[in-house]
């Protein structure tokens, strides 16, 4: 040790005293500073004053024995280290003593220089560990404190964290039922009924605004308490006038929380307090900085609305005034529309078939979008791929057929109701072929899911051979087939049998023909719904209808020059027949090879495009093919990174770039294409496609316009094209 160590012995005999001198002064290892005292109160100052490093303690003590002084001693110090010291060498002094806090005992009789020195060098240490442990026990009991104190914060922040996702739920479920009606009676009833269920006030009712007359009308009233709402719905009570019950607050668009209405001088709190109720929320029902109503909330308890609460409220009435305003623009719109029905039947039927056209102009580009990849993949696995099996081969056929049809019905829905250009040219089409296909595309619903429903449903097909060609867009007449083969499988909730049926005959005319038949043994129809089943938005399902399968089947029809026949009765079925003429000019459907357009050079291409996934599925078909293909994913990127090219000095073969993106469409990325490098290509990729191409709208500096999903073919055929001129 670097100092000495202070031992203080207390032993009143002087004769001992000298004999633990002597050992302690013949320690090999360890200098010692030695203090003493005769008794044991001595002893006790004697440790107050000089703070020894270890004690050693006679048991037989005038006054007070040793046990004594070690009791005492420990009281003030617990960790000074303590060896007792008796002549008999009695265990059961040592017991004792060891029992009051001394870390160790010696007989005095076998002290020698090793052994007190042992003696000493153990006591110290015992002694420093209990002392460690102490500490430690110390330690881990506040941190045992802070972790309790941290379970009852993190409890509570769990409790308040349940109340909040029960508000979210009670939210999202009266969101939920309110979107799902359209009128304000019901919506209110919803709003109420939850509200006194789930968030437990004892009052709610909701007001309907009349600026006119500066009144709330109670359009719904809680039931939870029967006589206040009778009391409220009254004659005298059913209107609220805003200025003599101080609501011109709440009509202006400001949220009040009354803690306390017992006092209150407007006739509708006192009305509330006269029932009990001493808490009022008041939260106005608004859309636009218009109010449309208030929504009003009381509870039995002072002060009865906390923060959270009103928070939800708040966030409640945002979507009950959406829901309210919706529905009076709705019951608006629909007496407008009745109105011009009575007058204009004729007009407002082509005016709902030129909605549906928008809609579907507006809707053509996410649809288009999302089947991008899919048929991308597609066509790249049947090019590429050469050791496909012939099942997987005839799946992606499969496949493939199915997405030009969802495009084909994406970019003729706003045509349905027309008739077919001049121009459009129509192919010789082999109706069994198309119908096999039909068949295999409405399979998981025919067959998957009426098994998942416990019913049968058996599709047979009769097809004649060596039936004649007709002429045709395959993927309309293929749709036609779908949708009749769908409308035949609904008609038969139990089960039943669905035959598609081909064969020749006569039309209405006389002329020769091909007819091609879907019988159902279902419900069949009445005389009543089968004059005005072909009519747009007719339907008897309900809501699972959209009244366009059999109009769009009539368009498809008329487009072809082929005549609809239906023959249904009540619970005989129903066959549904579409009727082609055949060409006076006998001609072969012979398949023809489609050989993808592509120059034998590999292009460095730039690929513009906001959606990951087309992004993507783009990017590695044309890599497939060899480009370089460099992506960016929106319009400013893509116009940076051409920027970047030309500063360079290296270039892009040609950019190919989506029309619709955010802040910077395909127009701008066109028209700074152009301005860097006016020689570089550039193909517009948009899922209008080809309306745009063929309409006033298309973009300057565009050399190609391609629709999407894009087909490999068309896309390097393009890609060639450009490519060479330039």
């Amino acid at each position: 040790m670097s100092s000495a160590v202070k031992i203080l012995i207390i032993d009143d005999s002087p004769d001992d005293q000298l004999i633990y001198r002597r050992a302690l002064s013949k320690a090999a290892d360890t200098k010692y500073e030695v203090i003493e005292a005769e008794d044991g109160d001595r002893g006790l100052e004697r440790v107050e004053a000089d703070r020894p490093d270890c004690v050693l303690l006679d048991y037989s003590l005038p006054g007070r024995n040793g046990i004594e002084v070690l009791k005492r001693l420990r009281q003030k110090h617990p960790y000074i280290p303590v060896a007792m010291l008796t002549g008999q060498g009695n265990e059961t002094v040592a017991v004792a003593a060891m029992h009051e806090g001394a870390q160790n005992y010696i007989s005095k009789s076998s002290i020698t220089p090793t052994s007190i020195e042992r003696l000493i060098s153990v006591s110290i240490e015992h002694c420093g560990m209990q002392k460690r442990i102490h500490e430690q026990r110390a330690s881990l009991e506040a941190a045992n404190k802070s972790l309790e104190a941290e379970i009852v914060t993190r409890r509570h922040a769990e409790k308040a964290t349940e109340a909040q996702l029960e508000r979210l739920s009670l939210l999202h479920h009266i969101t939920r039922a309110i979107g799902e009606r359209q009128d304000i009676d019901s919506i209110f009833q919803v709003v109420v009924r939850n509200l006194e269920d789930r968030l437990s006030v004892e009052f709610a009712c909701l007001c309907l605004y009349d600026r006119t007359e500066e009144t709330l009308r109670l359009a719904r009233v809680g039931l939870k308490n029967d006589g206040l709402a009778r009391e409220l719905l009254s004659a005298d009570a059913a209107r609220l006038s805003v200025k003599e019950n101080g609501l011109n607050r709440c009509v202006h668009g400001e949220f009040v929380y009354e803690p306390d209405i017992s006092d209150s001088a407007f006739p509708f709190h006192r009305t509330l307090a006269h029932a009990g109720l001493k808490s009022l929320v008041l939260a106005p029902l608004q859309v636009e900085n218009q109010n449309v109503g208030v929504l009003i909330l009381a509870r039995t308890k002072l002060h009865g609305f906390n923060e959270d609460e009103c928070d939800f409220v708040r966030q409640l009435t945002e979507h009950v005034a959406l829901a309210a305003h919706h529905v009076q623009l709705y019951e608006a719109l629909q007496q407008a529309y009745d109105k011009l029905r009575q007058t204009q039947q004729a007009v407002m039927q082509h005016e709902r078939l030129r909605a549906v056209g928008q809609m579907a102009s507006g809707i053509a580009h996410d649809i288009n979008n999302a089947l991008s990849p899919v048929a991308l993949y597609t066509q790249a696995l049947l090019d590429s791929e050469r050791n496909l099996s012939p099942r997987a081969r005839g799946y992606l056929e499969t496949t493939q057929r199915a997405i030009e049809d969802v495009a084909h019905t994406v970019a003729r829905l706003r045509d349905f109701y027309r008739q077919r250009e001049v121009q459009s040219a129509l192919a010789p089409v082999q109706l069994n072929q198309l119908t096999q296909h039909a068949v295999d595309l409405t399979r998981a619903r025919w067959f998957d899911m009426s098994q998942q429903r416990g019913v049968v449903i058996d599709v047979k097909t009769d097809v004649m051979p060596e039936l004649p060609v007709v002429m045709g867009t395959e993927s309309e007449i293929r749709e036609a087939l779908v949708n009749l083969i769908l409308n035949a499988v609904d008609a038969m909730p139990d089960g039943g049998t669905v035959t598609v049926r081909t064969k020749t005959g006569h039309n209405k005319e006389g002329k020769r023909a091909v007819r091609v038949e879907v019988a159902d043994t279902g419900a069949g129809m009445s005389e009543e719904t089968r004059r005005h089943c072909l009519e747009p938005f007719f339907t008897t399902k309900g809501e699972r209808g959209t009244g366009l399968g059999l109009a769009m089947v009539y368009g498809i029809a008329q487009r072809h020059g082929a005549q609809i026949e239906i023959d249904s009765e009540v619970g005989k079925g129903t066959t549904v027949s579409m009727v082609f003429p055949t060409p006076e000019t006998p001609v072969s459907a012979s398949e023809k090879a489609e050989q993808a357009v592509a120059g034998d050079a590999k292009l460095r291409l730039l690929l513009v495009d906001d959606d990951p996934l087309v992004l993507q599925s783009l990017r590695a078909t044309l890599e497939i093919d060899g480009h370089t293909v460099i992506a960016a994913n929106d319009g400013q990127s893509g116009i940076d990174a051409f920027r970047s090219a030309v500063e360079s000095g290296e270039k892009f073969d040609a950019v190919i770039t989506d029309l619709g993106m955010p802040h910077v469409d395909g127009r701008k990325v066109a028209a700074t294409v152009k301005q860097l490098s006016p020689k570089t290509p550039v193909v517009l990729l948009t899922g209008w496609g080809q309306s745009l191409a063929t309409s006033d709208d298309a973009p300057a500096h565009v050399d190609a316009i391609l629709g999407k999903p894009p087909k490999l073919r068309d896309l390097r055929k393009a890609m060639g094209e450009l490519c060479k001129a330039q």
